[in-house]
């Protein structure tokens, strides 16, 4: 009893901690020395025990998965910074302009593109809210409905692969990120499809919320706007194509990928005149400061579960899962609705490695497939994400939206679109295929 109430007390401290706003990374290696000295000190567990530390922090050290996130994150900061980025967002609105909801599905399009380019929320959302909301705005699109595309199609980067999601998801989850990228593609293209759906109703049903550019505003044409989308859209999908193409189809690991994609960044911002000494420091520091982050609560978040088992809380909690009654679907549903609630406050980080160590061991002992149950938290994640009133993708909007668009309506304009998340979550929860027919494909090769 005195371990099982021990355990408790440490993770109800460190969620206080972490809900004061202390750093996650302190959060759980204070939690862990306190209470490992408690610990020891009422002999629950001997002092020696603690020397699997080490092992544990080497093993992780040396896993070649947490090699792909600098490469990764280079890349899409060069695609950010370099302008690229920008370009393809603008000669991709020139060419759907012309549309009902043109620049709507522009948003959904390239977010989806950023997405694969740059795998990270923050900077999908920031580059399209600066670049695309002000147009939008400027040619008379519902606030609501401008916002909350531009917030949900941001989010896509937490899904569609090579997400930095995905990569921390499959590194705590001991998966093939390989695997877990293929499995998420088709989940990605279907809440892409339900993105663009939705637009296109909107556009029927309600035209003066999002009217086609006006021939005016379309300064490029024919020929022009042609060399253009070959310049500006041709080459970042081929090196898109080319990144993902080589792990799905068993080519390269996605560490070598991503040094492919990298590299191909970087040239393309040489061909199009942006690859300068200034650019090159400033994506190599936005690299650092992820991987530094991320390394650093591996670390911390080490130390914590190593206590946090000493004392008997993973058996505890695959205890507590493994017997709710319902059994398979009381697991899914309390552990959807957990990482939804922990989603809204924290950051995918601390949830990949605060929640899944409790969940995965469940997930074993349930014969639960680990690729489809990651492919549905990172969906969650999505929702959780664009969740009113503190979703991360909302407060991300807020602070590049222009003057005229209230908070009030970023936050309802997001509303629809976790419908639409909601829906996609469904869809992968009743039929799994969704994650494992291309998985099993891609294995078969």
């Amino acid at each position: 009893m005195t371990l099982e109430l021990l355990a408790i007390v440490m993770f109800v401290a460190f969620l206080a901690l972490l809900l004061a706003g202390y750093p996650v990374a302190f959060s759980f290696a204070g939690t862990a020395i306190i209470f490992g000295v408690i610990g020891v000190a009422l002999g629950v567990f001997d002092i020696e025990s603690t020397r699997l530390l080490f092992s544990r922090w080497l093993r992780s050290m040396t896993d070649p998965i947490l090699l792909a996130i600098p490469f990764f994150v280079f890349m899409g900061a060069v695609f950010e910074k370099s302008g690229l980025a920008e370009r393809l967002l603008s000669t991709v609105g020139l060419l759907m302009g012309p549309a009902r909801g043109g620049l709507a599905l522009t948003v959904v399009i390239v977010g989806a593109l950023l997405s694969a380019a740059t795998g990270v929320v923050a900077a999908t959302v920031i580059v399209m809210g600066l670049i695309s909301l002000p147009t939008m705005i400027r040619y008379n699109y519902s606030h609501r409905v401008a916002s909350g595309v531009i917030a949900a199609s941001g989010t896509l980067a937490q899904l569609i692969p090579p997400s930095l999601v995905l990569i921390v998801l499959a590194g705590v989850a001991g998966v093939s990120v390989g695997d877990l990228f293929v499995g998420a593609l088709i989940p990605g293209l279907i809440l892409t499809g339900l993105y663009a759906l939705y637009i296109i109703y909107v556009a029927f049903r309600h035209p003066e919320r999002v009217p086609a550019l006006p021939p005016e505003a379309r300064t490029i044409k024919g020929w022009a706007l042609f060399r253009e989308t070959l310049v500006a859209v041709v080459p970042p999908l081929l090196l898109i194509v080319a990144v993902l193409g080589t792990i799905f189809f068993g080519i390269a690991f996605p560490t070598e990928a991503g040094a492919v994609g990298a590299v191909g960044a970087c040239v393309l911002a040489a061909a199009n005149r942006k690859l300068t000494w200034k650019l090159l420091q400033d994506a190599g520091q936005a690299t650092a400061n992820v991987t530094s982050l991320v390394l650093m609560i591996l670390f911390a978040s080490t130390f914590f579960g190593l206590v946090f088992d000493l004392l008997g809380g993973q058996r505890l909690a695959t205890e507590w899962l493994t017997g709710l009654p319902g059994g398979f679907w009381t697991f899914l549903i309390v552990a959807n609705v957990a990482v939804f609630i922990l989603g809204i406050n924290l950051e995918f980080l601390e949830i990949s490695f605060i929640a899944l160590p409790i969940f995965l061991p469940a997930v074993a002992e349930l014969g639960i497939d680990p690729i489809w149950f990651l492919v549905l938290m990172a969906i969650n994640l999505n929702i959780a994400f664009i969740s009113p009133p503190v979703g991360f993708s909302l407060f991300y909007l807020q602070t590049v939206a222009p003057k005229e668009v209230r908070t009030i309506d970023i936050h309802r304009g997001a509303l629809p679109f976790m419908g639409l998340q909601l829906a996609a979550l469904l869809i992968v929860l009743l039929f799994p295929q969704t994650v494992t027919w291309l998985v099993d494909v891609s294995q078969a090769r």
